[in-house]
C-alpha cells in the first residue's frame, strides 16, 4: 500500500460522535471505580492528590499543553520531568521505592515492559484499560496504550521505482537493497521492532536477518526523523521508520519527494508500537495518576494527539489523520507488548551482536 499524502487538515472535534465519554465524566467515574475494591484493580491504599509528578518520554511541546488542560478541567497540578524513554525507566529503576514519579508516560512499549517485569508498576483498574481496544494494553494491566504508530518503508519517489520496494520487511536482505536502507539501530522503536522480531521468529532467525541487513552495509542514523531527512535529501534511497515522521516531514514542506510504503498488515515490518502510560507501585496517588492517564484517553486529548502528533489515537470513535490506512489487522492485533519489555536488554545485545551499529 503506497500513500503520499496532501498536508494533514486539523481534526474537527464537533464532527466526533456524541457517544464518546467527556473527560469529566470519564475522570469521575474512574475516581468512584477507583474507590471501590469490588471494581479495581488498582491498591486501595493508595488514594488521591491535588499534585502528582509525570515522568515523561514524550516532548514538552506536546504534553505541556495537555497537562495545562488537565489542571483546568480537575484543578490538579501536575509536576513534569522530560527525558528518553528509556533513561527515565533506567531511572525509576535507580529510584526504587523512593521515586518521585507517580506516572510514566513512554514514548514506546519496551521500557514500560521493562518496569512491569521488575514489578514497578500497579495494575491499572480494569476501567480504564477498557477504554482502548484489546492488544494496546499490558495483558496484566500495569499500563495502557495512548497512541499507536505504524512502522512503515519510507522511500524517495525520485529514485525508487514503487515495483523495486519490498513484500515483506525480511525482503531487505536480498543483495539488490545493499546500501539502500536506512536503518536506526539505537532508536526505541527499531528495538522494539527486533524485540517482536524475536518473540515471532526466535533469536537465531532475527539474528540471521540483522546480520544480513548489516552484510548489506545498511546506512546508521540515531533516529527516525534522520531517515526521513536522509530520503527527503536523496542521501539514501529508503528507511525504516515510523509512519509519523513521514507526515510531519510533508506537512512541513509538500515537495518533498519521500512516500510511506505500508507493507501488508500481517507483516513484521507493519508492527504498530504504542506509546503508553502506567502508574508506579512507589506512588501514594494512584487514582490521581490514573486520573491523568483516563483524561489523556479522553475525546479531547486524543483528537490533539492525532492533530498534533499525526498517531493513531486509540480511544474508539475517534478519527485517524486523514488518508491513513485503519489499524484493523495490524501486526498489532498478534503480539503481546509485554514481551517487548521482558526482552529489551537482550535485544541490544543481539542488535550490537550482529554488525548491525556501525
Amino acid at each position: 500500500m503506497l500513500y503520499k499524502p496532501s498536508v494533514p487538515p486539523r481534526l474537527n472535534t464537533m464532527q466526533l460522535p456524541l457517544r464518546i465519554i467527556t473527560p469529566l465524566l470519564a475522570l469521575s467515574l474512574l475516581a468512584a471505580a477507583c474507590g471501590d475494591d469490588s471494581s479495581s484493580d488498582a491498591d486501595s491504599s493508595s488514594g488521591t492528590a491535588e499534585s502528582i509528578t509525570l515522568y515523561s518520554g514524550r516532548s514538552p511541546e506536546l504534553i505541556d499543553p495537555l497537562l495545562d488542560a488537565f489542571t483546568e478541567a480537575t484543578g490538579i497540578t501536575v509536576d513534569a520531568r522530560y527525558g528518553d524513554s528509556a533513561e527515565l525507566a533506567l531511572l525509576i529503576q535507580t529510584e526504587g521505592d523512593s521515586s518521585p514519579a507517580d506516572v510514566f508516560i513512554s514514548q514506546s512499549p519496551g521500557a514500560l515492559g521493562l518496569l512491569a517485569g521488575e514489578d514497578r508498576l500497579q495494575a491499572l483498574d480494569r476501567s480504564l484499560v477498557d477504554l482502548v481496544p484489546d492488544g494496546f494494553a499490558a495483558s496484566d494491566g500495569t499500563w495502557v496504550g495512548l497512541t499507536g504508530r505504524v512502522r512503515v518503508l519510507v522511500y524517495n519517489d525520485e529514485l525508487v521505482d514503487p515495483s523495486d520496494l519490498p513484500a515483506s520487511v525480511l525482503d531487505l536482505t536480498d543483495p539488490a537493497y545493499t546500501g539502500r536502507v536506512g536503518v536506526a539501530p539505537t532508536n526505541g522503536s527499531f528495538q522494539d521492532f527486533v524485540t517482536a522480531m524475536r518473540n515471532e521468529l526466535g533469536d537465531p532467525a532475527t539474528l540471521e536477518w540483522l546480520e544480513a541487513m548489516a552484510g548489506n552495509d545498511s546506512p546508521n542514523y540515531p533516529k527516525n526523523s534522520a531517515i526521513v531527512e536522509a530520503v527527503g535529501r536523496g542521501e539514501v534511497e529508503m528507511g525504516l521508520v515510523n509512519h509519523y515522521y513521514n507526515l510531519r516531514a510533508l506537512e512541513a514542506d509538500p515537495s518533498l519527494p519521500s512516500v510511506n510504503h505500508f507493507l501488508p498488515a500481517d507483516d513484521l515490518g507493519s508492527l504498530v508500537i504504542v506509546t503508553g502510560g502506567a502508574v508506579l507501585n512507589s506512588s501514594d496517588a494512584a487514582v490521581t495518576g490514573q486520573e491523568l492517564l483516563s483524561w489523556l484517553l479522553s475525546e479531547e486529548a486524543q483528537v490533539a494527539f492525532a492533530a498534533e502528533t499525526q498517531e493513531y489515537p486509540l480511544l474508539p470513535g475517534i478519527d485517524a489523520p486523514t488518508g491513513l490506512p485503519g489499524l484493523t489487522g495490524f501486526a498489532a492485533d498478534t503480539i503481546d507488548y509485554d514481551l517487548l519489555g521482558d526482552g529489551l536488554t537482550g535485544t541490544v545485545e543481539l542488535i550490537r551482536e550482529s554488525g548491525i551499529e556501525q
